[in-house]
């Protein structure tokens, strides 16, 4: 109850108070929209920019694990381009320690001074590249897995196919970079799990063969160095996966040893992150860039509480300034509001006393806005007002008139009417029948042109347009022949008055030929879809080309020119009445004759047609 009396008090009839609630409500739901919107945009961009910050970081990653895949590469290289090391290197790979030694000793007694020894580059390369863990040759002919560690300990492993798995496994298709194989690092007492390998196969060079494999240990926590630039602005974690979804590195060192837990991340999108859960309260933004080449991906999890610490002092201040913007847009246009509705209470008080009968009230307000206008426009009125009573008799006088005019009115087409009848009948007495038909044509063409009827049809239309023919049908005799050929289902097609006998004038006044015997014209009617179409043809003298185009640019201009009324008149009443498709098309060729199209919408129902 309490609630509608404030309604009828201070809402139903007050329209002040109601513009009141409907400004400040948009008001209000406009700056939260802005808020809300400026809020999630600048959101937005500070995740993208997170996002980004992690996509470098991976990329740097990726360019880390590409550099030491390459430095794998070269080292083989430049083993195949010294061809002693070459030698020394596969002699190593395929005979036991004592029978190196052996070789060796033979190559010092033999004074090969420039030979290089296989342990000793291996020895080199472990100290040049801090980061191998271990450098393993594997012979496939005689199945040897020689080992150099980074405690510069050499180990060689028989590893026959009838009692290890190894041979299998180097016998794999396998891409450049995966994790170590779990019997190669038994066989060379490796424990760490923070490792990942590259693995390089080594042919022969007179034949092009494998002869066996590089396999290189390298230790994942040494990838940490190329995120050194990254330790300050990258937030989450990063991994790097094999193709069997095994760790390779873990930026913060949980996951090694094991296969990744989330391993549906790695089908997430960058810039259309799922939201993949990692715990009950907690859900995740991913990154994923994938080594296709190198055989592993590296992905990028940033939990979303994490981001949203980095948004959340702009989520404050956008709440404040929202804040002071509502009340700013709630106090100003109550003072203004208060102020209108104090004035529109004085114009309504001067109402009643004039409505008492207080001819004498004025409103005093000089100022120059819309109420100051209204005040003025009320004292005005009421000066008025005695002068209005006074010429009301006149007024009066004047509606008897404007009745007699138009009683007149209605008179005189009907005195037309029976004074061409009289006509008729005298000419038909005299003889001059033909006189007689013209007449008669003429008589029942006006009286279907000033009759109001609606709705005017098609076949209004071509009856009004076979009386004006017909009249010169007369006129010409032999000379002139018209056709109207329109099917009879078309007879009740709405279409506008007048707009077809004023193209059938412009022949007669313009495009006749009176010296010849042979003119005609043709109306026929048809529909396309939606539109009814009208075509006028005649064989008459035709248009210049350059008239044509003057006609056509009269046609479009909107403006009264004074020229080509009739034409004119038709084409700018369909165009307005039924939109720019609609109205008029000419063709023309000198000495030939003029084709006119009409196009009217295709409808029966009935409709303001009569302009």
């Amino acid at each position: 109850m309490r609630i509608g009396y404030i309604y009828r008090n201070y809402f139903k009839n007050n329209l002040f108070m109601r513009m009141l609630l409907i400004f400040v409500g948009i008001a209000v739901v406009t700056i939260i929209t802005l808020s809300y919107l400026m809020f999630k945009s600048l959101s937005q961009a500070i995740i993208n920019r997170e996002l980004d910050s992690q996509k470098s970081a991976m990329e740097s990653v990726n360019r880390y694990m590409a550099s030491r895949y390459e430095a794998v590469q070269n080292m083989v290289r430049d083993m195949y381009r010294n061809e002693t090391l070459y030698a020394n290197i596969n002699y190593l790979m395929e005979h036991n320690y004592s029978e190196y030694v052996q070789h060796r000793m033979d190559q010092f007694y033999n004074e090969i001074s420039d030979s290089t020894d296989a342990l000793q580059y291996l020895q080199n390369l472990m100290d040049e590249n801090s980061d191998f863990t271990n450098l393993i040759l594997y012979s496939s002919e005689s199945q040897v897995l020689t080992s150099f560690n980074i405690n510069k300990q050499f180990k060689q492993v028989s590893v026959q196919l009838t009692h290890s798995y190894i041979p299998d496994v180097m016998a794999m298709e396998s891409k450049n970079i995966t994790a170590p194989n779990y019997w190669i690092r038994k066989a060379v007492n490796q424990t760490n799990p923070a490792l990942y390998a590259v693995r390089v196969p080594i042919n022969n060079r007179q034949t092009l063969k494998n002869a066996g494999q590089l396999v290189v240990f390298l230790d994942s926590e040494s990838i940490s160095s190329a995120l050194s630039g990254y330790r300050n602005s990258l937030k989450g974690e990063i991994v790097v996966l094999s193709t069997d979804d095994v760790v390779l590195y873990d930026s913060k060192g949980k996951y090694y040893g094991q296969k990744y837990p989330y391993v549906n991340m790695k089908d997430a999108l960058y810039d259309n992150p799922d939201n993949i859960p990692m715990n009950k309260d907690q859900s995740l933004y991913i990154n994923k860039l994938i080594a296709a080449d190198d055989g592993y991906v590296v992905i990028g999890s940033m939990p979303k509480s994490v981001v949203a610490d980095a948004y959340s002092g702009i989520r404050k201040t956008i709440i404040t300034i929202s804040v002071f913007c509502i009340l700013f847009a709630i106090c100003i246009p109550i003072i203004f509001v208060m102020s209108f509705a104090n004035r529109t209470n004085q114009i309504i008080k001067f109402t009643r006393k004039v409505k008492n009968g207080d001819l004498s009230a004025r409103i005093d307000d000089p100022r120059e806005d819309e109420l100051g206008q209204i005040s003025r426009s009320f004292n005005d009125m009421l000066n008025e007002l005695n002068l209005y009573i006074e010429r009301v008799y006149k007024a009066e006088i004047k509606q008897k008139e404007t009745e007699l005019v138009a009683l007149q009115a209605r008179v005189s087409p009907h005195f037309l009417y029976n004074t061409l009848e009289v006509i008729r009948m005298r000419a038909i007495s005299q003889g001059a029948r033909d006189v007689g038909d013209m007449i008669y044509s003429l008589s029942v063409l006006f009286k279907n042109l000033v009759k109001q009827k609606t709705p005017y049809t098609l076949k209004d239309e071509l009856e009004s347009c076979r009386l004006y023919l017909e009249l010169f049908r007369i006129r010409y005799k032999d000379k002139f022949n018209y056709s109207i050929t329109p099917e009879p289902y078309l007879d009740h097609k709405i279409v506008t008055k007048l707009s077809l006998q004023p193209i059938i004038e412009n022949y007669i006044v313009h495009g006749i030929r009176t010296d010849r015997d042979d003119n005609r014209l043709s109306i026929r009617i048809w529909t396309e879809g939606e539109v009814l179409i009208a075509e006028i043809s005649d064989n008459g003298k035709g248009i210049e080309a350059g008239r044509l185009d003057e006609i056509k640019e009269v046609l479009e201009n909107a403006e009264e020119t004074g020229e080509m009324f009739g034409l004119r008149s038709v084409h700018s009443r369909l165009r307005y009445l039924y939109g720019p498709e609609y109205g008029l098309s000419i063709t023309s060729r000198p000495g030939e004759g003029t084709t006119v199209q009409v196009k009217y919408p295709n409808r029966e129902e009935v409709g303001a047609e009569h302009v």
